[in-house]
């Protein structure tokens, strides 16, 4: 019989080289102060980070549930293939993006000061993602 826990385990060379990714992503844009990357459903891979986040476990578990509400609400408005959601607040923002990776989908999570330029957030996460996907 197979093992549920062994099939869904992602590699550990595969969150080498995500940690790498996550990595190159936080140095490529200034602003930029954490980047998780979690599983599709609610635990941490892997992260890197400028500032400490005491929470990142219950963000993992948060960021999952919240894509999916988001993909759910998207389908019943007719809209496909939700990718990003962005969290704009006064003092900084949120991008939740999933990595729709064959085998190991997950979620990105990065947190930012409030006075980054979301393009640059946006065009290198959408790199970072297309990196992963492919891997």
């Amino acid at each position: 019989m197979l093992d549920v826990n062994l099939s869904r385990k992602i590699p550990e060379e595969f969150v080498k080289f995500g940690e790498q990714k996550i990595r190159e992503l936080l140095n490529s844009v200034s602003g930029i102060d954490f980047v998780m990357l979690c599983s599709s459903d609610g635990f941490e891979v892997t992260l890197a980070n400028k500032k400490q986040v005491n929470n990142s476990g219950k963000i993992a578990a948060v960021s999952s549930s919240i894509l999916a509400m988001v993909t759910a609400f998207i389908s019943e408005i007719n809209l496909v293939g939700c990718q990003t959601i962005t969290l704009d607040a006064e003092n900084g923002k949120a991008l939740l993006t999933s990595v729709p990776h064959p085998k190991y989908p997950m979620v990105l999570v990065a947190l930012t000061s409030k006075d980054i330029l979301i393009g640059q957030m946006l065009y290198e996460t959408k790199v970072t993602v297309d990196q992963l996907t492919k891997y």
